[in-house]
């Protein structure tokens, strides 16, 4: 009579799953990274690339959508904890204390942003605007100088371009400076919470384009 193998213990079975997320890492960090972009993304120039030349993290994560630039260009250039949102996932944003409510609609108070002005994230963080080119690119920039930024730079970039039967591909772009390689203890982590929020982000740009373009 064959006898039953013994069931794993609590721990065994946690250590199981822990080293197969370990050993499977570098895989998942690539995919939170690298989210929906192509080769080609990935290996592209973008504006403000320049801002932040020797990053120690860069994640390129990317989208199409069934709406022409000029379309998802007003959505893009509204965001802010201040003004549009983030259309991610507000209540996580919230708890945080960012303050976002995300926008359902265009609101011509929030279209013009340029070189200089400011964005914010959360009521007492916000990102310097470097470059905001209509239906093309908005890049966001922090140079490590607010009280308790985790890196020496970093760049946000959103670039927008026209595709075939009037759609866009809409290509994120983050890119890290650390001041000491321990950054990397926060920074790591905040890419993966990053990613989560930037492909509902994605979503949600994509959803509300999508709907505007489709009744014009």
């Amino acid at each position: 009579m064959l006898r039953r193998p013994p069931r794993p213990t609590r721990r065994q079975a946690t250590l199981t799953v822990a080293l197969a997320l370990l050993a499977n890492l570098p895989l998942l960090r690539a995919a939170w990274l690298h989210f929906g972009a192509t080769e080609a993304e990935l290996d592209a120039t973008l504006p403000g690339d320049d801002l932040v030349e020797h990053a120690n993290l860069v994640a390129t994560r990317a989208v199409t959508i069934d709406a022409p630039p000029e379309e998802v260009w007003r959505w893009v250039v509204q965001i802010g904890a201040d003004r549009g949102g983030f259309y991610s996932y507000d209540a996580l944003e919230n708890l945080v204390g960012c303050k976002v409510r995300s926008a359902d609609e265009v609101d011509e108070r929030w279209q013009h942003l340029e070189p200089g002005d400011r964005v914010h994230l959360h009521p007492t963080l916000w990102l310097e605007v470097a470059e905001a080119t209509v239906n093309r690119a908005l890049v966001l920039h922090g140079d490590g100088t607010q009280p308790d930024a985790p890196m020496s730079g970093f760049t946000w970039a959103f670039v927008l371009h026209r595709g075939q039967r009037g759609r866009t591909r809409l290509v994120i772009r983050e890119r890290y400076s650390y001041r000491s390689g321990w950054d990397g203890l926060v920074i790591e982590p905040l890419a993966a919470v990053s990613f989560v929020m930037t492909e509902k982000m994605m979503r949600g740009i994509r959803s509300r384009a999508q709907a505007a373009a489709a009744v014009k």
